[in-house]
């Protein structure tokens, strides 16, 4: 990956995380987006129900890599850097939990193919 394509890459305000509040405030939730006083910086959070969302790309968090897909270029390089991101997300989803959080996590092509079923997921796993 070259540095004009790295600018080119968001890490807010992406177009999983935007599907997912599209759909959540259509249907009346209200909530935080990136909301840096709770640990980890979650893309979307209740705060009252101390519920944390993550919406994770395949690749930067992994996906592809955990189903054993291997990257065409710089192979260590990646490997290690998206080992970290994996390791970051068990560790973040840890110590919210252990602060009492609820920690959702959706893989942005479940988002895309299917946002209802996230939303539902939130509404089962939750007091929305």
């Amino acid at each position: 990956m070259d540095s004009k394509t790295a600018k080119k890459i968001k890490s807010k305000n992406t177009g999983i995380e935007l599907l997912l509040r599209r759909e959540l405030w259509k249907r009346g939730y209200r909530y935080r987006v990136n909301d840096r006083t709770v640990f980890g910086k979650p893309d979307i959070v209740f705060h009252k129900q101390k519920i944390a969302i993550f919406c994770d790309s395949e690749f930067w968090h992994g996906k592809k890599f955990l189903a054993g897909e291997q990257f065409k270029t710089n192979n260590e390089f990646w490997e290690a850097k998206i080992k970290r991101n994996i390791e970051r997300d068990q560790e973040v989803n840890r110590i919210l939990e252990t602060e009492g959080w609820k920690v959702l996590r959706f893989w942005g092509i479940d988002i895309k193919n299917n946002v209802t079923q996230c939303i539902n997921i939130i509404e089962e796993r939750s007091i929305l």
